[in-house]
């Protein structure tokens, strides 16, 4: 037996640097520019980490300029047993983009730059290497148009609109998936298709809000909407409060955030942090109609202040630079991140509220930066079944999103002990866990329940179908139906 295991374990890794051998120059036909794992500069310029807790090596990084280069690479991969990831604006949590794992055949997709727009009916056509910046300025220029996604500049259009997409206007209009018409999609087999709700259906579903594990996505036809007008953005902010009296604040947000008949035109944040709490928000219309909510008088004891914006780009740039504030505008770091859903029924009672702020006030948090942010959510994306795309969570109303940050180093036990116990709080007495397929925690040992719920078993028989050997994988991704 020992020496058939030692044949065994000598022939796998024969086979290891067979197939190595094999990729190598096979990428390097299939595609212009492509970097392997041990060129000079690799880990610093071509792999691009951005959570440094969670360092990656892929076995490749290839950067194609059309869909058939991008196939001829799926096709290199698949052959020679490597699993493969799209990598777009690189925010990427776990590094799902370079695999998660390492080993992987990363895909860069920076270079799928492509726009368009048709003037007669408004719906453009976007590449998915473009970040999130440009797709609003290019928007603009084609006419004053917009459409919903977050407010990180440095996200690409790849993975976001594919996975979700939450941003201060999707209680109007829908999250970024929502906008989503159209695709041309690379499969594991290296077929390029076009997938709506007229062809290839199932792989339509499955990339609005799961693509990592179903294909890459190279182009998207999106609905677009005329450009918000005047809008006023708004701050309430309670520095330095006691336990009880933040605790109130919160109460008092959360009971006017979840009036069913709140306006669509209102967006909201609750930001916590070391010894404050940050109520912010847009509203989409004029500062008359804004004042006639008369907001201010729902947060007592908390000072306001509000700016109001004429032009879209301007607003944008708003965001942009609050984000900046929070997450270090994309800088690569170490740090720890959990997300879970509210719903109408599952709110925080006061209790639970009370015993939320006694935590966070009373327990070592390992770090002064971290903060927990509480995203008003509902509106349109409330209104769409919850199995009429891959992305399940249809029903949050709030999404909670925690982060810890470690300038000096690996994050601490004591950094995730405390964001693991805020999540617990906030999530008691939850029949299943709901996690936002965007903000992935590789930590998560049910992930893929988490992220896409009952859909779940929809998108495996998908996946045996259209990628049975799981070429596209990370360590969350759906895996094939058994």
């Amino acid at each position: 037996m020992a020496i058939l295991r030692t044949l065994l374990l000598t022939l796998s890794a024969a086979a290891t640097v067979a197939s190595a051998d094999n990729l190598k120059p096979c990428l390097r036909q299939a595609v212009s520019k492509v970097a392997f794992a041990g060129d000079l500069l690799y880990q610093a310029v071509d792999v691009e980490v951005y959570n440094l807790d969670y360092p990656v090596t892929p076995a490749a990084v290839a950067f194609p300029t059309t869909a058939e280069e991008v196939s001829a690479i799926v096709k290199c991969a698949a052959n020679n047993g490597y699993p493969v990831q799209a990598k777009s604006g690189g925010h990427s949590y776990g590094n799902y983009g370079l695999g998660g794992v390492d080993g992987a055949v990363a895909i860069d997709m920076k270079n799928f730059q492509q726009f368009s727009m048709n003037t007669t009916n408004w719906e453009a056509v976007i590449g998915s290497g473009t970040l999130l910046t440009d797709v609003t300025k290019r928007l603009h220029n084609a006419g004053g148009r917009a459409m919903s996604h977050g407010t990180s500049p440095q996200i690409g259009a790849g993975g976001h609109f594919t996975i979700g997409g939450l941003g201060p206007t999707a209680r109007q209009f829908g999250m970024a998936l929502d906008h989503v018409l159209e695709a041309q999609v690379v499969l594991a087999n290296g077929s390029i298709v076009q997938a709506s709700d007229t062809q290839n259906q199932d792989v339509f579903w499955a990339i609005k809000g799961a693509a990592s594990g179903f294909g890459i996505v190279t182009e998207f036809k999106v609905r677009t909407e005329p450009e918000p007008g005047t809008a006023v953005q708004y701050e309430f902010s309670l520095k330095i409060g006691s336990t009880s009296e933040r605790a109130a604040l919160f109460k008092q947000w959360q009971a006017y955030v979840s009036n069913p008949d709140l306006t669509w035109k209102l967006a909201s944040t609750l930001t916590l942090a070391i010894d404050s709490v940050i109520i912010s928000g847009t509203y989409f219309g004029t500062k008359a109609e804004y004042d006639a909510l008369d907001i201010g008088s729902q947060f007592p004891g908390a000072n306001g202040s509000a700016v109001v914006f004429e032009s879209w780009l301007g607003l944008v740039g708003e965001w942009a630079e609050e984000v900046a504030l929070e997450l270090g505008g994309g800088i690569p770091a170490h740090f720890y991140s959990k997300s879970t859903a509210m719903t109408a029924e599952t709110l925080m009672s006061n209790e639970t509220i009370d015993e939320f702020f006694e935590y966070v006030d009373n327990t070592a948090q390992g770090t002064l930066l971290w903060f927990l942010i509480f995203d008003f959510e509902g509106g349109y994306t409330n209104t769409i079944a919850s199995d009429a795309t891959s992305y399940a969570h249809r029903d949050a109303l709030i999404w909670l999103q925690t982060y810890s940050i470690n300038l000096l180093g690996d994050v601490t036990q004591t950094q995730i002990d405390f964001l693991d116990g805020v999540n617990d709080i906030a999530t008691i007495d939850k029949a299943a866990y709901a996690a936002y397929p965007g903000y992935v925690d590789p930590r998560l040992s049910d992930g893929p329940e988490a992220y896409w719920g009952d859909n779940l078993p929809r998108l495996q028989k998908i996946k045996e179908e259209i990628d049975p050997n799981n070429v596209f994988r990370n360590p969350q991704s759906p895996s094939p139906a058994a």
